[in-house]
């Protein structure tokens, strides 16, 4: 027994030392196939033979391919446009990199460097990439004060007025799109000038200003709402044209908390909401005839209203209760109708992309239509409502179909706060309230209140 017990321990043993073997035989024979670290060899000139993807945006990854680059991350330098790039990585015959901002032209140009950052060897693409401009956020106008004490209230030039506190409501001129206005509740209402490059006062004497509106026949005066708490005060005013918007007079009807007004496109009338009295009214410039459309669901909230361009149907944004109905016009009554939820839960706040009541919304405020020319083969409305979510710190879009989606704002963590660049992964906003779209230069001007600014979205320029 003792004798077989050797015999089977020997086997075992040499069955060992061969499985060890083979396994040491394999070991060798991968390190043989691995490729082996080169470094850059100056006898050999530097290639680029490829790149991928063919077409990008900043921020997208590219891959360079090509030969003799070396290893060694920190004597690597990529062109792109002219424009230098961040690069993560390298292999002999690859590189790893970030597509700069602005990089137009598209030109790839890849450069090994010396132990005093000069230039040794470089390689170029024979084709350029092709550069997609993006849609990105970029502080347009105002002073960011870290500190807050520091803050300056001023008239001025584009590059030296000051801060804007509390932006409420942002608005074009429709006679002249280089006049932009903003109200800003007790705050100074401004007239943002881009011909002149100027933003100075929009003096209105009254002393809590809620939303800017205009006529749309005449001269298309201003309409001018003053959120104030008396019953026995009017509500809104006109400011003329023909006096440059310096002399107002009151439309004359009492009217208190005016927090919300739209005016008919075609036929004329003006919709005004009242804070306390929870109600929808209809005012007649031609009859002077004022009167109750519907009782809002609440009462003692605030609700702005935003009419779409075919005077079709209106929104009404319901500030506090975060979230907003759609009324439909009658346009044999010349009204609008009872309104219905489109998207988020009344008295519901928070955040959450999805359709109708799905959607969560966090004190919504401004909106704008913009058309999108995607709906254009398949008829039906063809805008889209963006509008601000203020306690969200986002740019929300609303389709007609009523799905609420993310487009601007709350960079990566779902916070507030303020950086420019890309629309969602490093964009932020600290409780935007205001919103306004420049259809010709097909941009957007974002009231930034809690950051004291003005903010743009737009493509690269």
């Amino acid at each position: 027994m003792k004798i077989k017990n050797k015999v089977k321990t020997r086997h075992w043993q040499i069955c060992w030392v061969l499985f060890g073997l083979i396994a040491l035989s394999l070991t060798h024979c991968k390190h043989d196939e691995l490729p082996q670290e080169i470094g850059y060899d100056p006898s050999k000139p530097v290639t680029v033979s490829d790149f991928y993807p063919k077409a990008g945006s900043v921020g997208n990854n590219l891959v360079i391919y090509g030969e003799n680059f070396g290893n060694d991350l920190s004597k690597i330098k990529v062109m792109i446009g002219g424009k230098p790039a961040k690069v993560v990585g390298v292999k002999n015959n690859a590189i790893y990199c970030i597509i700069p901002e602005k990089a137009y032209a598209g030109d790839i140009k890849v450069s090994v460097l010396g132990g005093n950052n000069e230039e040794l060897a470089h390689g170029a693409s024979k084709e350029p990439l092709s550069y997609t401009r993006k849609l990105l956020v970029s502080t347009f106008l105002g002073k960011y004060y870290q500190v807050p004490t520091n803050f300056e209230e001023k008239e001025g030039p584009f590059n030296d007025c000051g801060g804007f506190k509390g932006i409420l409501w942002l608005t074009f001129d429709p006679k002249n799109y280089n006049h932009l206005y903003f109200s800003a509740d007790v705050n100074s209402c401004r007239l943002i000038d881009f011909e002149k490059q100027y933003v100075s006062y929009f003096r209105t004497d009254l002393d809590r200003v809620s939303i800017l509106n205009w006529r749309m026949d005449g001269n298309q005066d201003m309409i001018v709402s003053h959120n104030h708490s008396s019953d026995t005060k009017n509500g809104n005013y006109l400011f003329t044209r023909e006096s440059n918007f310096v002399q107002k007079k009151a439309i004359e009807v009492y009217a208190r908390g005016v927090n919300g007004t739209i005016v008919h496109p075609q036929n004329g009338e003006l919709y005004y909401s009242r804070f306390r009295a929870g109600d929808i009214r209809r005012y007649d410039f031609n009859t002077k005839e004022d009167k109750l459309v519907f009782s809002n669901p609440y009462s003692a909230v605030a609700v702005y209203m935003v009419m779409h361009p075919s005077g079709d149907y209106a929104y009404l944004v319901e500030f506090e209760k975060h979230f907003i109905m759609r009324t439909d016009y009658d346009r044999d009554k010349k009204t609008f109708k009872t309104p219905y939820t489109i998207c988020g839960a009344a008295g519901t706040a928070g955040y959450a992309d999805g359709i109708g009541t799905n959607a969560r919304l966090n004190n919504p405020v401004q909106g704008v239509f913009v058309k999108n020319p995607a709906y254009e083969t398949a008829g039906g409305d063809q805008y889209d409502f963006y509008f601000c979510d203020k306690a969200n710190h986002a740019v929300r879009i609303l389709t007609p179909q009523g799905r609420v989606s993310t487009f601007a704002g709350r960079g990566n963590n779902g916070t507030s706060g303020y950086a420019d660049g890309d629309l969602r992964t490093e964009a932020r906003f600290n409780n935007p309230q205001a919103i306004a779209y420049d259809d010709v230069k097909k941009c957007f001007y974002i009231g930034d209140t809690g950051n004291w600014l003005i903010r743009k979205i737009a493509k690269e320029e």
